[in-house]
């Protein structure tokens, strides 16, 4: 998923680049308004899906900057700024803003922002007709290594083969392949699959982990990453490794309702 961060201090881009890019984000750095217009001219390069935009720019104001954003494109903006007033918050959002974050924030609770208003621009566009700001249709096949994801008739094959899995097991590998290498944080993965809160139910998340590696016979297809959560790596690593052992905050708690 490509983003654009707008934020004139070099040292915040960095540190909040390096967490971005560990959690399969590609990152265009802008210093300045001018700048961050100028990128979002179409290039012939994947659309952004986010833009994270910074108020106190060098140049002009954040929110003259979102103003023309908004004019020129349906990309989800998200302000993140220090200006914690009321009167800022209000006059981001009638400006055209998808949300508005104040410093200083906790990383999860951004990421997991970024992930809800890249999903809602997907299904605006959907419902409305108009052509999202991303490479592929938001409903059409989704294709990784020989793993074909019919989300319209929920069928799975690989390399033609079917292969029949739950409801659960078709949502949560549906969800991974949304976005390929983007890491998905369990507690997103809950919510959007099951509904529900994530605490207490590590177990039942790692077990459908290992019902998809072993149904699709492909255990390098989808990554644990450590502390944080899953993504689909649509490349065929050097060989395929055995399933991620689980980390001690996986293994407690499955309540049984997995499936």
């Amino acid at each position: 998923m490509r983003l654009l961060l707008v934020e004139d201090d070099d040292r915040v881009a960095a540190a909040l680049s390096a967490v971005l890019g560990r959690h399969g984000f590609q990152v265009r750095h802008a210093r300045s308004g001018h700048e961050a217009l100028d990128a979002l001219v179409p290039d012939g390069n994947d659309p952004y899906r986010v833009v994270l935009l910074d108020l106190g720019l060098p140049d002009r104001d954040g929110f003259e900057v979102c103003s023309r954003i908004r004019a020129a494109s349906s990309v989800p903006v998200i302000m993140v700024t220090a200006r914690a007033d009321i009167r800022s918050r209000i006059h981001g959002l009638n400006l055209g803003a998808d949300d508005y974050v104040t410093k200083p924030y906790d990383m999860g609770e951004l990421l997991a922002r970024i992930h809800a208003v890249a999903r809602r621009g997907l299904t605006a566009a959907a419902q409305t007709g108009t052509e999202p700001d991303r490479p592929n249709p938001p409903r059409g096949p989704l294709e990784a290594r020989g793993v074909v994801i019919d989300r319209e008739r929920r069928r799975v094959s690989v390399n033609d083969r079917d292969v029949p899995l739950t409801r659960k097991e078709f949502d949560l590998l549906a969800l991974l392949a949304q976005s390929p290498g983007v890491v998905y944080r369990r507690e997103q993965i809950f919510s959007e699959v099951w509904r529900s809160g994530w605490e207490g139910n590590g177990r039942t998340l790692e077990v459908h982990i290992g019902s998809l590696r072993t149904k699709l016979g492909l255990p390098g297809l989808v990554e644990a990453v450590r502390g944080v959560g899953y993504r689909l790596i649509p490349e065929q690593p050097a060989e395929d490794q055995p399933a991620d052992e689980p980390g001690p905050d996986e293994r407690a708690g499955d309540d049984g309702t997995g499936r």
